[in-house]
């Protein structure tokens, strides 16, 4: 591809997935579209919101990969590259602040997930 010539994606789905996927394919220099079946993105996203947004698990590396089992050898490469503390810093770099609880889970400070969408979309 000439230099000259930007890559253009789409992306079907405005979910978590579908909206960290247009991030990275956007600071990889590509012309995103998101395109989603409802009338905003990140509905799901808002909904799972409303019990504080648990965004990730702050316990031990052992522990956290045995909770995915027997694909744990497939997800481990992904969970090295973004495990809880590249979230954490995900969401700093958003203006984001977030704690861990005393269950050891990780919650935005605000407990609320529309600051971090809205956010995320800028």
């Amino acid at each position: 591809m000439p230099h000259s010539a930007q890559a253009s994606a789409v992306v079907i789905g405005g979910g978590p997935a579908g909206l960290m996927a247009a991030e990275q394919l956007s600071a990889a220099g590509c012309a995103v579209a998101v395109y989603d079946s409802m009338p905003t993105v990140g509905r799901k996203f808002l909904r799972a919101g409303i019990g504080g947004l648990n965004l990730t698990h702050n316990e031990a590396w052992p522990n956290f990969i045995a909770r995915f089992g027997d694909r744990a050898p497939l997800l481990q490469p992904c969970l090295d590259a973004f495990n809880a503390e590249s979230l954490r810093a995900w969401a700093a770099d958003l203006g984001v602040e977030t704690f861990v609880g005393s269950s050891g889970r990780v919650f935005p400070v605000e407990k609320k997930a529309a600051p971090l969408l809205r956010r995320w979309l800028q």
